[in-house]
């Protein structure tokens, strides 16, 4: 869960009237204040379903959708990735998959397709609950679906799960990381704070989210996978992202062999996706031509 960006009246009086029930529910009701946190981690802004039927209107992806573990992925493409090397385009927490179509023009011209997805319970995907197993798993499905890829852009939490994903049935040949996560035990902790639930408290929101994905949260810090990752790695992170902290940025220069990082500066969390520096930086990248 991340904070609104704008904080209207009606905004400001829920959120101080979450914090004050779950500082009181940490220390009179912590099992169902765990409980109910868990389910807010989980769920996604609904932001992204509006955004989602807006930008629907404009899109020039032809609308697909793929069935992932129950849930119906609404996929966007554009080209033909049976055909074309295609460069696959994975969104993060509350975020659409036709967030992405600034890229496109950019992409085509290059003689490239692309495809893009709403994550489960995000855009037009059905499902209620998503973490960072279920936006690996999606990924994983997306690229056996679509094929080898020639690249993969990942953006915030979608740049974890690529990572995570990569190698599991299918590959791409090069990765451009925009804002990515790399540590989810950093993320519950901002959220905490955020909702002012107790920190003696994280441990149980951490099994309790493991108990519906089956798996620990430490298994999904990308230092346990990132080594074994052999496709070059281009990283672009701000230094004044307030949402995912540059140093996140770091740990996967530090343990992807070979990647190389690239800090901007005052483009923050989400605007960095849309820079036409960034884009045309990461693309050359992604064809083989950069100069980073």
């Amino acid at each position: 869960m991340k904070p609104p960006r704008r904080f209207g009246v009606r905004t400001v009086a829920t959120l101080l009237g979450l914090r004050l029930a779950y500082r009181m529910g940490s220390r009179f009701a912590p099992a169902r204040t765990v409980a109910h946190a868990a389910r807010v981690f989980q769920t996604p802004l609904p932001s992204s379903r509006e955004r989602a039927a807006h930008a629907l209107r404009t899109t020039s992806a032809r609308r697909e959708t793929v069935e992932v573990d129950g849930d119906a992925v609404a996929t966007y493409v554009w080209g033909d990735p049976a055909n074309q090397p295609y460069v696959l385009l994975a969104h993060g927490w509350s975020s659409l998959g036709l967030r992405w179509e600034s890229w496109v023009p950019h992409l085509l011209a290059r003689g490239w397709a692309a495809v893009a997805f709403d994550q489960p319970a995000h855009g037009h995907s059905t499902g209620g609950l998503c973490t960072l197993p279920d936006f690996v798993r999606t990924v994983q499905a997306m690229g056996r679906h679509y094929g080898d890829a020639e690249g993969v852009v990942g953006h915030s939490l979608g740049g974890a799960a690529v990572t995570l994903a990569l190698d599991h049935g299918w590959t791409a040949k090069r990765v451009v990381l925009i804002a990515a996560a790399a540590d989810p035990q950093g993320a519950t902790q901002r959220f905490a704070r955020f909702v002012r639930l107790r920190e003696a408290l994280r441990p149980a929101l951490h099994d309790a989210l493991a108990a519906r994905t089956g798996i620990a949260i430490d298994e999904l810090h990308i230092r346990h996978h990132a080594p074994r990752r052999g496709q070059p790695l281009l990283v672009i992170h701000d230094a004044q992202d307030r949402e995912v902290p540059v140093e996140e940025a770091r740990a996967y220069a530090a343990h992807w062999p070979g990647a190389r990082l690239l800090i901007t500066q005052g483009l923050g969390h989400r605007a960095i996706v849309d820079d036409d520096a960034v884009i045309e930086t990461a693309l050359a990248f992604l064809a083989g031509t950069e100069a980073v």
